[in-house]
């Protein structure tokens, strides 16, 4: 199993690395869903992680809370962040970008957007020799559970390796979405991993790895710490 640990800045890398988590997610502002952490945060993540064997580090590229319809302004900052994170050596990013309906309420995928920072990070890439993972976060959940399907499809030809998802609304139990769970990892097919997250702990993640036959988890409390 790999557990994928979610860090707000530097609290607890350091524990979580120790008790078994094999990637950090690094943000910020964890109470508002993540956001990108600072410049000095990001290198000295990076030095902590690394410093384990073979453990990672996927830095969030979100510049602010909310929802995830950005403006120009936030997808130049994004890039910058990419930029400045992938140059500073984590081995990958987290990002989601919506739009909003043109008819109707919601969300949607937003394709471009999401395109537009993917080839931000193939550049970075190809500069420094080594391309950066990609997460699609768990912006996933605002799509209805059919537009998730058609979404793995798009994500997957963009090169997104890993999408972040509970499988449903947010708060509601994992066990209670493992069907659409089940439905997102078949659509995937391999191309990409369904990366299940959101009230998984070190308590649950036998149980939740059996029932969806995955061999990676994310959260907050995935490994136990201390």
């Amino acid at each position: 199993m790999l557990f994928e640990y979610c860090a707000e800045n530097f609290t607890n890398i350091e524990a979580a690395l120790r008790a078994g988590a094999g990637r950090i997610e690094l943000c910020d502002n964890l109470a508002q869903g993540g956001t990108t952490p600072s410049a000095g945060v990001i290198e000295q993540a990076v030095g902590i992680v690394h410093a384990h064997e073979d453990a990672e580090v996927r830095v969030i590229i979100r510049p602010c809370k909310g929802n995830f319809d950005y403006s120009k302004a936030e997808m130049k900052a994004m890039e910058t962040d990419i930029r400045y994170a992938g140059a500073n050596g984590v081995d990958g990013i987290v990002i989601g970008c919506l739009k909003r309906r043109s008819k109707g309420k919601g969300f949607e995928l937003d394709a471009d957007a999401t395109t537009r920072l993917i080839k931000v990070a193939r550049g970075v890439g190809e500069m420094r020799g080594r391309d950066l993972g990609i997460t699609f976060h768990m912006a996933f959940d605002e799509l209805a559970p059919a537009e998730q399907l058609e979404a793995i499809d798009v994500l997957a030809g963009l090169g997104v390796d890993h999408i972040l998802t509970h499988g449903g609304a947010a708060g509601a139990p994992i066990e209670d979405n493992f069907d659409q769970l089940r439905a997102c990892i078949e659509r995937a097919a391999g191309r990409l991993v369904i990366l299940p997250g959101g009230g998984i702990t070190h308590q649950n993640a036998a149980r939740v790895a059996e029932a969806l036959g995955v061999d990676e988890l994310h959260g907050t409390k995935i490994v136990k710490l201390g």
